[in-house]
């Protein structure tokens, strides 16, 4: 509880919605009165939209983050017989898709400090079947992209973007989802652009691909009824396209909001991170988190989480069992202890209240809980 008695949620929506409730369900009634729920005028003009703000050259909206992942690997030809390189600690989609398209998930180990890919376990472990690489650029911090942009070029093999976490992230100057040759994007309503529902999008820096990716949303149908290639139904809903197209000029304040929360919580939490007893995210030189999560490690964690729980503050564990530990992955011959880092990130981490309308007595509040539980 904060000081007025009251829970500290993980995540408010009501917050955000409060403020933008009158244009929100103004531009639902403008769908509403067209009666044009599918693709149409309001997804071309938030497709439009974001290519702008992300400062990508072509966007393709789908259906949700994971259809992002399934489009762009299809987009690829990838199929049975390949490999796909990436992360063994990220959500579920990333990995499921691979395994979806009848690929395998060739899994490799985190850098300790950043919860992102290692790119020197990239380099060793691609073969003559690789067919595509994806970093995942976890809680809203971009992967280390120039040395797995090398190893992908002097490879051959495309990189895909998982920026499903990340819209905004910057590395080096440069936006999340304009590095792979296809990028993939989420709305699922927690994240930082969260539709009402779900909602994904494909960035793409060719527009060969990018029209391929449009295909594959519709069944791959050119004209309609005539199906060059066997696709999906991953189109965005017109609804969701207004609901975000009214909640993206707010993005950047969201972000700041974030980010102004994450600069309170390391003051915050500075003694505690002196001591040893919990160890904070970084942001790296050149880097620009947008704090989709705020992720600590610390000892106990789950003892930790019971306590803060009981006493009204909201915590998550992102992800609790890495990919090579999941039992759908069992036929991959992965055994506990062969990504150490992933396994260490699994039992420490947890994930803190960091949403822009957090108030200074709520942070507070978590910091001191959390202080209490540690026994300090």
């Amino acid at each position: 509880m904060d000081a007025s008695g009251s829970p500290v949620p993980l995540l408010d929506l009501q917050a955000q919605y409060r403020p933008i409730r009158a244009e929100l369900l103004a531009a639902i009634e403008r769908v509403c009165d067209s009666q044009r729920f599918i693709l149409g005028v309001e997804v071309d003009a938030l497709e439009a939209d974001l290519a702008r703000a992300l400062e990508a050259p072509h966007a393709v909206t789908v259906s949700s983050g994971t259809d992002a992942i399934l489009a762009a690997l299809m987009a690829l030809g990838i199929g049975p017989g390949d490999e796909v390189v990436t992360t063994t600690y990220s959500f579920f989609a990333t990995a499921g898709c691979v395994s979806r398209l009848g690929a395998t998930p060739v899994f490799v180990d985190i850098l300790p400090d950043t919860f992102n890919i290692d790119p020197a376990a990239v380099r060793a472990a691609l073969t003559p079947r690789t067919r595509a690489v994806v970093p995942v650029h976890l809680y809203g911090l971009c992967a280390d992209l120039d040395p797995l942009l090398e190893t992908t070029a002097a490879a051959g093999v495309p990189l895909v973007e998982d920026a499903a976490q990340a819209i905004g992230a910057r590395y080096k100057g440069r936006q999340a989802g304009t590095f792979g040759v296809l990028s993939c994007f989420s709305f699922f309503p927690s994240k930082n652009l969260g539709a009402f529902g779900d909602g994904g999008l494909v960035t793409a820096l060719d527009a060969t691909l990018a029209h391929e990716v449009a295909l594959l949303r519709n069944h791959g149908a050119e004209p309609k009824y005539l199906h060059k290639r066997i696709g999906g139904n991953f189109r965005l809903d017109a609804l969701q396209a207004a609901v975000l197209r009214v909640k993206l000029p707010h993005l950047p304040a969201w972000t700041e909001g974030r980010r102004r929360n994450a600069a309170r919580y390391r003051a915050l939490f500075a003694p505690l991170e002196r001591a040893g007893l919990v160890t904070l995210p970084i942001e790296p030189v050149g880097y620009h988190h947008i704090y989709n999560q705020f992720v600590i490690r610390l000892p106990d964690r789950d003892r930790v989480r019971a306590e803060l729980a009981a006493r009204g503050v909201g915590t998550e564990v992102y992800y609790p069992v890495p990919f090579h530990l999941q039992e759908c992955f069992a036929d991959l011959g992965y055994a506990a202890g062969a990504f150490p880092h992933a396994e260490r990130a699994a039992a420490t981490s947890l994930a803190l209240p960091i949403y822009a309308e957090l108030t200074e007595a709520q942070q507070a509040t978590v910091v001191a809980e959390i202080t209490r539980a540690l026994g300090c």
